[in-house]
């Protein structure tokens, strides 16, 4: 779970700083499904990828 906490993070704060610093044509594949509820619920599936990839790993993070 731990594991899963790291990349749901590290995944979700690449796609928050992303759009900042790629060109604003430049779109991610996978991740183009979550724009088609508009820009409010993709902020919100990023933002929440990051909580929760945070919590599991500061959750986690003592077990082996």
């Amino acid at each position: 779970m731990r594991e899963l906490g790291i990349f749901l993070f590290l995944a979700g704060l690449v796609a928050l700083v992303a759009p900042y610093l790629l060109p604003g044509n430049f779109r991610f594949p996978l991740l183009d499904w979550i724009y088609t509820w508009g820009p409010t619920v993709a902020w919100a599936i990023r933002g929440g990828a990051v909580l929760l990839g945070l919590v599991l790993w500061l959750r986690f993070k003592n077990r082996e």
